[in-house]
């Protein structure tokens, strides 16, 4: 399938059911980590777990509602990207992330985002993509900001998650937005 480049380092590649031994290990590898704030994978602790969760998203990209990619770094599976509620005809799409200790602090999220956003914004006629964080995960938050998005709103206490009602935190942008912030990243990279 395809790999693209986010760098010397890191490839985005389809996250698929056959991946379902490596996606395992990576989850065992970050489990604390990613589940500070999300759910996402805490119930995937054995490879038929594992098999199942990337075949409900296969199946969800197959009906164009929902799709995982999944980012390498050096060749080890370290986290991904996603759309959620992926939504063609209205135009509305929400995206997010996850990522294990070792993928951190490198921009792999940032820059595989703006993959996801090229796509949604040219290719597929997304109007409005959404991000989504709880207020006390800053690293999510600095990619929304990092991307140009706009913080709409909180939902306070939204969120009940590890025995705290987390404030989630939306931010959104616009196709005309994205478009204008990457031409301005790319007349700045001249």
């Amino acid at each position: 399938m395809y790999a693209i480049s986010l760098g010397d380092d890191a490839e985005l590649r389809p996250l698929e059911p056959w991946h379902a031994e490596e996606f395992l290990a990576h989850l065992d590898r970050g489990r604390e980590f990613i589940g500070q704030f999300i759910s996402f994978g805490s119930k995937e602790t054995d490879v038929p777990a594992a098999r199942a969760m990337l075949q409900r998203y296969a199946d969800m990209r197959a009906a164009d509602t929902a799709s995982l990619h999944g980012l390498w770094l050096q060749g080890t599976l370290v986290g991904g990207v996603l759309f959620l509620n992926f939504d063609a005809e209205h135009g509305n799409a929400e995206v997010g992330c996850w990522l294990e200790p070792a993928g951190t602090g490198r921009g792999l999220v940032t820059r595989a985002m703006r993959v996801l956003l090229d796509f949604a914004v040219d290719q597929r006629g997304i109007h409005r993509i959404e991000w989504v964080a709880a207020s006390g995960n800053e690293p999510s938050l600095n990619v929304a900001r990092r991307l140009g998005m706009t913080r709409d709103g909180v939902r306070r206490q939204a969120h009940p998650y590890g025995g705290v009602r987390h404030d989630l935190e939306v931010w959104s942008i616009l196709a005309p937005e994205w478009r204008e912030a990457r031409a301005r990243a790319a007349a700045n990279d001249h």
